[in-house]
């Protein structure tokens, strides 16, 4: 099932035939053929993927790939001088360029993590429409994250605010979408390119926008649920401040929806 997009621009005839994840984050099995072996460093490259190779706070998948010969299992995916490289290990069966294989992703730890990312692209919406505060860093791994954001000074109950206003927008079941929009618009747009400091390369157009529909849409390459409801719940497992201008909130993913603590609970 693929994340449906309303595309200005679609995405580029290559990333759609080869980055399976970019216009399917539902993926979980493919077909794809060995293109180079890298024996010294136990890693291959296939022609097409749904593995994630990692980037913007998201980690990079795991699963197996399936030969004539038996099963090798992903443990890194990496994108390199923009090659996809799947690291196996020693390379001990008969792998070589024209192999075929059946790739399966670890479908458990994926959709955490889409759940995850999600759940902190909600958090960047709310602080962007309620303080106009772009993000500055994050980090995540399966059902937990973080995003750092300028503000100069913290409430003690900004937790609080901020997981109930997760929580509303996560009830409301925004629907989801990718779109591709070309740079030139994307850079005329503040909102959609939300960090600090720009780090997406201008060599890249049209940028892969995610958007939450009537909430967030932002420029991202990693992978998400069709619907804010698919999240579950959140809970802010903590605030913590990082020194001036950098303030830190921590999420937790919840499996059901959210259930409301008292006033002030969140914070540490």
């Amino acid at each position: 099932m693929a994340v449906p997009g309303r595309p200005h621009a679609g995405p580029p005839p290559d990333l759609a035939a080869t980055e399976l994840f970019a216009v399917d984050a539902y993926a979980t099995d493919f077909a794809a053929r060995v293109v180079e072996v890298d024996r010294e460093g136990g890693r291959i490259r296939l022609d097409r993927t749904a593995f994630y190779p990692g980037g913007g706070g998201q980690p990079h998948d795991v699963g197996t790939l399936q030969t004539a010969d038996g099963t090798l299992f992903v443990t890194s995916v990496k994108r390199e001088a923009g090659a996809i490289w799947h690291t196996v290990g020693e390379l001990d069966l008969d792998v070589s360029e024209g192999t075929e294989v059946q790739g399966v992703l670890d479908w458990t730890r994926r959709h955490q993590l889409m759940r995850t990312h999600t759940a902190l692209h909600i958090l960047c919406g709310v602080i962007w429409a309620d303080y106009k505060i772009p993000v500055t860093g994050g980090n995540m791994e399966p059902l937990k994250g973080r995003l750092d954001f300028p503000f100069p000074s913290m409430s003690a109950d900004l937790g609080a605010k901020v997981e109930r206003r997760i929580n509303e927008e996560i009830e409301k079941a925004h629907e989801i979408l990718v779109d591709f929009v070309p740079r030139s618009l994307a850079d005329a747009d503040p909102a959609l390119i939300r960090t600090s400091a720009n780090l997406i390369p201008q060599a890249i157009d049209p940028l892969r926008i995610i958007d939450i529909v009537g909430l967030d849409k932002q420029a991202d390459g990693g992978t998400h649920v069709l619907s804010t409801a698919e999240v579950g719940g959140v809970r802010v497992a903590g605030t913590e401040s990082k020194g001036k201008d950098n303030k830190r909130i921590r999420l937790e993913v919840l499996d059901s929806p959210w259930d409301p603590q008292p006033e002030g609970s969140a914070d540490a």
